[in-house]
Order: C-alpha cells, then structure tokens, then sequence
C-alpha cells in the first residue's frame, strides 16, 4: 500500500509554476472576491494567497460585506473582465443567499475562468478543446500520474455526480482511455459497482461512508471528502475524508489520506490555471 503524498505533488506543481513565471519574467495577477464572513471561505482565500506568494503571482484581494448586491458583485467583475492587467478572476463559494451563484460564475469573462466552472469551460471539457479545468478533478490527475498509476483500459468508478467533481472527473478519466462509471445517491448496487474498480473516486460527501467491502483488492483509491470532526471522540483526529482511512488502506495499492491527499492539489492546479490564463 502506497500513500500518495498531495502535499509533495503540490509543491511540485507550484515550483514549475514558479520557475517559468520567473523564466518568462511573466506579470500574472489573480483576482480572488469573498463576499461574506464564512470562516471556511476566510481560511480558502488566505490559503490561495499565500500560494500566490509562493509561486510569484499577483494577488488581488476583494473582500465585500455580506450586504453587497449581486448587481455590485457583477459590477466589479465586469470591472475585472475589462482589466487587462488581471489574468484570471476567482469568485469564492458560498455566496450569500441573496445572490445568484450561477449568474456570478457565467459573468466571468471565459478567458479569466480559473475555477473552470462556466458553461464555456464544462464544453470545452466535454467536447476536448482547449479550455479550464476545475482545479479539484485536474488534480487528481495530476495525483494519480504523478504517482505513476497507469489510467488507460482501467475500470473507473466515480462517486458523485457535482459540476464541481463529478462530472468533470469522469471526464478527465474518459480522456485518458479509462472506462468510466459515475454513481450517485441514487445508484442501485453501489458497493458491487465499487468494488469492481481499479480506480476508485471517492467524492460523496459522507464521513468514512467507503469502507473495505467496497474496494477491490489492490485498488488506487482517491478521497476527495474532507469533514470536520470532534477530536475528543476520535481519538485527537481532526478531519477525516468519505473514506474510512484504517479499514480501507490496507487492501489498496495507493490511497490519498485526509489531509494531505487531494485538498494542496486544488490550490496548486488554481496556481496552474491562473498562468495557463496570462499564456
């Protein structure tokens, strides 16, 4: 059993990042928008700051109250858009229920889309042209080839069907000559659809939901949950993944453990995007 270490991966995506911003002597800046006090958010947008540091790209921070309109929020966007100065534009969620989330990701200027969550980044998806790539699915790929884990002809079992994760994952696996399942809360025999794969993702949204009986032997298992819990009754444990970690890695061939695993990928693949956007 094999640990896929996301926090090495990352880092190594940062620095090829870093180096040809400095190689090419590049002017990238990226614009990240917090509408709101959501703590979770406030930790995200520090995260992906920080990383901008690193990696020597621009940040722009704009912080707005949580009373700010929608039609203000599209105002600075379409401020942003016309900004040739700004490479790519990030709109962090939640947004505050008075907004239209789908409203403020379709406004984003196609070019400047480095979530790739607009309609013309999931059909250019779709479709194989040249486009963004939401930033979790890209770096899972990145995590799995990295690692040196062969995708071609292999059966692939997704689990969740989000525009977010879902869906693009079995997109991205489909592009690499995987044969694909996407399962859902809806699925009948989900744990015999499981079990059947040699690449298991995991993105269901349950603490610890994956246990053994679902994984074939010798799988490559990703977790992409991340939950929250009370470390006084779990033993000093803070977080915990879809996955139930200590039943299920023994029986793998590469696992992703919670933290650690897919969660620094996400950053690092923003950090890839917002150079690919200035290119």
């Amino acid at each position: 059993m094999n640990i896929i270490d996301g926090k090495a991966i990352s880092l190594e995506i940062k620095n090829e990042v870093r180096d040809r911003i400095e190689q090419d002597k590049l002017d990238v800046t990226l614009a990240v928008i917090l509408v709101g006090s959501d703590p979770a958010s406030q930790v995200y947008v520090r995260n992906k700051k920080l990383a901008c540091e690193y990696c020597n790209i621009k940040s722009l921070s704009y912080e707005l109250p949580e009373e700010t309109t929608q039609e203000e929020l599209l105002e600075l966007i379409d401020r942003l858009n016309k900004d040739e100065s700004v490479s790519g534009i990030l709109c962090q969620l939640p947004l505050p229920k008075t907004i239209d989330e789908d409203v403020i990701i379709q406004a984003i200027a196609p070019e400047k889309d480095v979530d790739g969550f607009s309609r013309a980044s999931a059909g250019a998806l779709m479709t194989g042209s040249e486009g963004f790539v939401p930033c979790t699915p890209a770096g899972i790929i990145e995590l799995i080839k990295r690692s040196g884990i062969e995708i071609e002809g292999k059966e692939c079992v997704v689990i969740g069907r989000s525009n977010i994760v879902g869906k693009p994952m079995a997109m991205l696996l489909l592009k690499e000559n995987g044969t694909v399942t996407v399962t859902h809360s809806k699925t009948k025999n989900l744990k015999e659809i499981c079990s059947r794969a040699d690449i298991l993702v995991v993105a269901i949204g349950k603490p610890k939901f994956i246990t053994a009986e679902y994984v074939k032997e010798g799988a490559v298992v990703i977790d992409v949950g991340i939950h929250r819990l009370d470390p006084e009754k779990n033993g000093g444990k803070k977080l915990c993944g879809d996955v139930d970690y200590e039943d299920v890695a023994p029986h793998t061939s590469y696992i992703t453990p919670v933290p650690g695993g897919v969660g620094p990928m996400t950053i690092a693949m923003l950090m890839y995007n917002t150079l690919k956007a200035k290119l």
